[in-house]
């Protein structure tokens, strides 16, 4: 099984972040909840993290800042919820490369194809704009994305590298850079462009695209030796 450790549980020398409240919701509740996290990622995304206010997601959003408060504890707390649900969407991607019974080219490229489609999801695009503006300020959550959102995603790239090499089906000397490569070749570039607003959801088609060619430019340099 996939060694990914879910961004909400503890991990002994990783990053932490002071715990959001613990509260038990009604159905009502739940909803409001997503409202918000709806609502945030829409109001981080026009006017930055510094920028907005809890006031215009409440307003946004519908419910009291009360019900916000008990949710998410403050500001912070609420970017930590929105990375936790990106972390978790985008390492299923991977989780399920870790099981794919398809060979390498097409496995990678499947697995590409997901990290495509969850970098440039609204909600991932506030999580990169908040980690790139503030994180000279708020070191801590800039490092505990890193620890939990990345390094994972590399480790279990790390792993099927190792695994596919074991196989003969991959030759990948140096699997720890070569995950750390990989992950860069496809989404680096989109990061950078989603997060200046050169990208949008609308332009997942052409990042597909160009996710294709970083997998086959990859793999040429890692097929198996004749």
């Amino acid at each position: 099984m996939p060694n990914r450790h879910r961004p909400n549980t503890p991990d002994t020398g990783k990053p932490t972040l002071p715990p959001r409240p613990a509260v038990e919701l009604q159905r009502r509740g739940e909803l409001r909840v997503e409202k918000f996290l709806e609502a945030a990622t829409e109001v981080f995304n026009e006017k930055g993290y510094q920028a907005a206010r809890l006031s215009d997601i409440v307003k946004r959003a519908g419910g009291s800042m009360a019900t916000l408060y008990r949710a998410f504890g403050d500001k912070t707390g609420l970017v930590h919820a929105l990375m936790e649900r990106s972390i978790d969407s985008f390492g299923q991607g991977l989780d399920a490369l870790m099981q794919s019974p398809l060979p390498p080219d097409e496995a990678l490229e499947q697995v590409a194809y997901r990290m495509v489609e969850e970098i440039l999801t609204p909600s991932r695009i506030a999580c990169h704009r908040v980690v790139i503006s503030e994180g000279m300020r708020l070191p801590e959550l800039r490092d505990w994305f890193q620890a939990h959102g990345v390094d994972p995603m590399e480790t279990l790239l790390n792993e099927y590298f190792q695994r596919e090499t074991a196989a003969g089906r991959l030759y990948v000397e140096d699997p720890d850079r070569s995950a750390h490569l990989f992950y860069m070749m496809v989404i680096g570039g989109l990061v950078l462009r989603s997060v200046s607003g050169r990208m949008t959801p609308d332009d997942i088609p052409h990042a597909k695209q160009q996710a294709r060619l970083a997998v086959r430019l990859f793999l040429s340099g890692v097929l198996p030796r004749t």
